[in-house]
């Protein structure tokens, strides 16, 4: 049996996701087409990699009966999992899709404070999981240290795993500074923070990502940007994808969807070429769908086939 890809999600949520005609402050919003999923980023990774029929396995912080929630959606939806409970409630996260101005609010909170023992026995839990990929993605819990990322990704590189990144912020440039990331997403305002400066032209992007590769910092860098596409950085260079043209319902989770595709294929043997374009095929059939990462594999495939003939 191959080894699961093990994802790993510090702060879950539960994402709830609903469209309305228009959105006005003081009146009452009235909604439809209500979505309930676990989210939080590691959780969506694990979502698209089942449903991409791969082998994963998440790892997931989970407390109050809204842990249990989680828990439980995600036994529904057939996606393994191994929890870590804490004594903090799991956040809950809104999204409304305002029909008539084609804009989307999301109402994300920051979710319960951190104890010692929820990081503790993670990382203890981490160790006794057989992978050769872990996928750490979304926000720690408040509270947790700054470098928790890092302690993760060192100890994944001890037992000689590949570690894949998706977050912001201190955590983020910890992670890069102890050079144990072997893959980073970060959007393109995620790249501007953790260079100190804004990114405009595509020449800028891919040279401060190739900086981070050549520094060694970081084996690979594949930088998302929304309607400008993505590329991956590496030490074969840059390669630079478009992004899809797909009617927009919701992107919450395409860049979940967006990493887990492009791990599966690295965790396949496939090129980086490749990787790059299921990627992209993956976000894309994310955007068109409602609700979080909702993609269906043959959504994926065929906008796969139109980067990808081959």
């Amino acid at each position: 049996m191959p080894r699961p890809i093990v994802t790993l999600t510090l702060n879950p949520a539960i994402d709830l996701a609903c469209s309305a005609e228009s959105v006005n402050h003081t009146h009452k919003v009235r909604t439809s087409g209500e979505h309930i999923d676990p989210g939080g980023g590691g959780i969506n990774v694990a979502r698209v990699l089942h449903e991409l029929g791969a082998e994963t396995l998440a790892v997931i912080l989970a407390g109050g009966v809204t842990g249990a929630l989680i828990e439980e959606l995600l036994d529904e939806a057939g996606v393994p999992r191994k929890s870590v409970r804490i004594h903090g409630s799991t956040r809950i996260s809104f999204t409304v899709f305002d029909r008539t101005a084609k804009q989307e609010y999301r109402f994300v909170p920051e979710g319960p404070a951190a104890e010692s023992h929820d990081w503790l026995e993670t990382l203890s839990l981490l160790k006794t999981i057989d992978t050769d990929w872990l996928v750490a993605s979304g926000s720690p819990e408040h509270g947790m240290p700054e470098d928790i990322y890092a302690r993760v990704g060192q100890m994944a590189r001890e037992m000689g795993r590949c570690f894949v990144l998706d977050t912001s912020g201190p955590p983020l440039r910890a992670a890069l500074e102890a050079r144990v990331v072997d893959l980073a997403k970060p959007s393109l305002s995620e790249l501007e923070a953790v260079v100190g400066r804004k990114l405009t032209t595509p020449a800028e992007q891919e040279a401060e990502a190739m900086a981070l590769v050549r520094s060694g910092r970081v084996r690979m860098v594949a930088v998302t940007l929304g309607e400008e596409g993505a590329f991956l950085a590496s030490d074969e260079g840059v390669t630079r994808m478009p992004a899809l043209a797909v009617p927009f319902r919701s992107a919450v989770g395409a860049g979940d969807s967006f990493l887990a595709a492009m791990t599966l294929v690295l965790a396949r043997g496939g090129s980086k070429t490749e990787a790059l374009a299921y990627a992209v095929a993956a976000g894309a059939a994310t955007v068109a769908c409602a609700g979080t990462a909702r993609l269906r594999r043959v959504d994926v495939d065929a906008q796969f086939r139109r980067l990808w003939p081959g």
